[in-house]
C-alpha cells in the first residue's frame, strides 16, 4: 500500500490573488477554481495518472477568514532556471514579494522572501547555464 502526494494546500485570504502570484512565478496555470478555492499546476490531475506514476503535487489556494498569526513550518524553496538569483529575486518583488528575515543570517547562499500573504519561501542558487 502507497500513498502519493499530491497536492499542497495554502490557507489564504484571497485564493485569486495567490494563485496568480504563484502561477507567475512557477509557470503554472489554473487547473480549477470554484468558490473560494483554487488550484494550480503544470498539468490536470486525473486518477489514472496519479495511480500510474508520482506526478509534481499542484498547489491549492482555500480562502480562510484569519491571516497568518506565526513562521511557516513548511516553505517552498524555488530555483531560478534562466537568470541569475539576484534578477529572480527583483521579478519576484516587482510580483509584490517581499524580502523577509526569519533569522537565517547575513551572507547566505539563499533569499527568505514573503508572497503577496506573508508565506515565506527561499530563493536558491540559479540553475541556469554559466556561460
Amino acid at each position: 500500500m502507497t500513498s502519493r502526494f499530491t497536492e499542497l494546500t495554502f490557507d489564504c485570504r484571497d485564493p485569486a490573488r495567490l494563485a496568480a502570484f504563484w502561477c507567475e512565478v512557477l509557470d503554472l496555470k489554473v487547473i480549477d477554481r470554484t468558490e473560494g478555492k483554487v488550484e494550480i499546476g503544470s498539468w490536470v490531475p486525473t486518477v489514472e495518472d496519479v495511480r500510474a506514476r508520482q506526478m509534481p503535487p499542484t498547489l491549492l489556494f482555500i480562502r480562510v477568514p484569519e491571516g497568518r498569526t506565526v513562521k511557516n513550518r513548511l516553505h517552498l524553496d524555488i530555483s531560478p532556471i534562466d537568470g541569475s538569483t539576484e534578477d529572480e529575486v527583483t521579478r519576484l518583488l516587482d510580483l509584490g514579494a517581499t524580502k523577509t528575515d526569519v533569522g537565517q543570517g547575513e551572507g547566505r547562499s539563499w533569499v527568505v522572501m514573503a508572497d503577496p500573504e506573508g508565506n515565506e519561501f527561499c530563493v536558491l542558487r540559479t540553475l541556469a547555464p554559466q556561460t
